[in-house]
């Protein structure tokens, strides 16, 4: 995981001098990734840390207070361990306020790069902005970055099939219950996270006990049945995900909850986080208990034969690197 700060007062010297990158990284994509490498290339042909800075809150947030702000894909202290798998060395989070962002470009790029961080070299990509009303482009920043003596390399965005990859492309994938689309765009499977509750007890009663998770801070896919994967004690275990209300209860609150195939014992209390792999299934109203006991066990069975061949899957690709 790569180190997260979350202020500039106190911004350590000794991750001073290394190499610059600015943007969001929402959800660590696959295009992030391909900016990413440069950007290590850089740190390490320069020496120094490879630093990525983003926002905290997004400026969203501040700009436009009343409006309603979708969650994010990652939460930021998973994008920093996603960023760490990449090379990343130190991920600042800029507190985000008025005065952050009305400063102008000119100001800003003195501010954090010069001043802070004492920048060696940056990457970017060919559409970045900054400053104030994202006045300045990568022109502007060849120029600031010229009279500084800082190498400034511009890295082309990732492209495939369906154009740009994009964390806007992949919020869609994902509220379209299209998991699998979303993690082929992505650097590892979508991950949701929070905290087990404790719920009405109704999967216990079927046979099939869940983990209710609450305080989910990232986005949440469509309404369905998911297989996905959960970690816990250094082992893997297959997990069968619903997500929206129960229709056969007649609820219309939305819910996770998350049966874990082989595995028994209380996490009421704990911070949990799934895997999504695939979306099986929409959510259905059974006429009676039985049929939704039925439909459960089948569920459950498909997610753990899919876990079972990404498993094995990936021992094979790590025997062959071995």
């Amino acid at each position: 995981m790569a180190i997260l700060l979350h202020s500039t007062s106190d911004f350590p010297s000794t991750y001073c001098g290394g190499a610059v990158s600015i943007g969001n990284f929402d959800g660590v994509h696959r295009g992030h990734a391909v900016l990413l490498r440069e950007l290590v290339a850089l740190s390490r042909s320069h020496g120094g840390p490879a630093i990525v800075v983003t926002f905290d809150p997004p400026p969203t947030a501040v700009l436009h207070p009343d409006r309603p702000q979708v969650p994010p894909l990652t939460t930021m202290e998973h994008r920093a361990q996603l960023l760490g798998r990449l090379g990343v060395d130190v991920v600042l989070a800029l507190p985000t306020d008025q005065r952050l962002l009305a400063l102008s470009p000119h100001d800003f790029f003195h501010e954090t790069i010069v001043g802070i961080l004492s920048a060696n070299s940056m990457c970017e990509g060919p559409n970045f902005r900054f400053g104030h009303q994202r006045a300045g482009d990568t022109s502007h920043l060849g120029r600031l970055c010229s009279q500084q003596g800082i190498e400034l390399r511009i890295v082309q965005p990732e492209l495939e099939a369906g154009g740009m990859i994009s964390s806007t492309r992949i919020r869609q994938h994902l509220l379209d219950g299209q998991v699998q689309a979303a993690n082929s765009l992505l650097t590892m499977p979508y991950e949701i996270g929070g905290i087990v509750s404790r719920g009405q007890q109704r999967g216990r009663e079927l046979g099939f006990p869940t983990a209710n998770l609450t305080q989910c801070k990232n986005l949440l896919p469509a309404h369905g049945v998911y297989s996905g994967r959960v970690s816990l004690d250094g082992k893997t275990f297959a997990a069968a995900v619903s997500i929206g209300p129960n229709p056969t209860f007649a609820e219309d609150t939305d819910k996770v909850e998350i049966h874990l195939v082989n595995w028994s014992g209380s996490l009421y209390g704990q911070a949990l986080q799934c895997q999504l792999d695939n979306r099986i299934r929409s959510l259905i109203q059974f006429e009676s208990i039985a049929e939704l006991r039925a439909q459960i066990e089948r569920d459950v069975n498909q997610c753990a034969s899919h876990t079972r061949r990404i498993l094995d899957g990936m021992r094979g690709v790590r025997q062959q690197n071995d």
